[in-house]
């Protein structure tokens, strides 16, 4: 049930409305981005407008982008998925494509890996969770797949983090499981 749009290109009223809503955000949380300017990132997003579509797949699908930080080596402006919990209209998905097809009896309609491939998004690596939960506490009643070694994955298993107890943790799971209540986090770099 995934609401991934497959028309990459946003029209200009599209990304003035999306502009808006990431500006918005960046303004009433702060505490996420400091000393990074708004009019700044507004230029790089301008710069590159095929990014608003991955940014706006972030958003429809529930994600609630945001700038969370700046990389000095290349210029580039990091977004992640930071809503409470993990965005609503990416759960109920497995790992991979392999988990998918491997699941014979009812297997779920995404895996998070296409799903985020196909909205030009990376998913979250434990690090970047980590990072993510030093901005705030997101995943308090749900979880989200986080990018999984090879040697793990190529045993069968996928991991998973959530925040409860005031901890991060992460976990692993088979990686054909899916749940009402897991989903994955994106990050994009503009």
């Amino acid at each position: 049930m995934s609401k991934i749009n497959n028309k990459k290109k946003l029209s200009s009223q599209q990304q003035e409305e999306l502009v808006s809503i990431l500006k918005a955000r960046f303004e009433k949380n702060k505490p996420r981005h400091k000393g990074i300017e708004w009019t700044k990132v507004q230029t790089r997003l301008e710069a590159n407008t095929e990014k608003l579509w991955s940014l706006r797949e972030m958003e429809s699908t529930g994600g609630e982008p945001d700038v969370v930080g700046y990389d000095k080596k290349t210029g580039e402006y990091i977004f992640f998925d930071c809503s409470a919990e993990t965005p609503k209209d990416r759960r109920n998905a497995c790992y991979d494509r392999e988990a998918q097809t491997s699941r014979k009896e009812h297997p779920p309609k995404n895996n998070a890996l296409d799903m985020a491939s196909a909205m030009g998004i990376e998913i979250l690596t434990e690090e970047e969770y980590r990072e993510l939960q030093q901005l705030g506490n997101f995943d308090m009643k749900t979880s989200s797949w986080i990018k999984t070694p090879a040697d793990i994955r190529k045993l069968g298993g996928a991991l998973f983090a959530d925040f409860r107890y005031d901890h991060v943790f992460i976990y692993h799971n088979g990686a054909q499981s899916y749940y009402a209540a897991r989903g994955f986090r994106g990050s994009l770099r503009v």
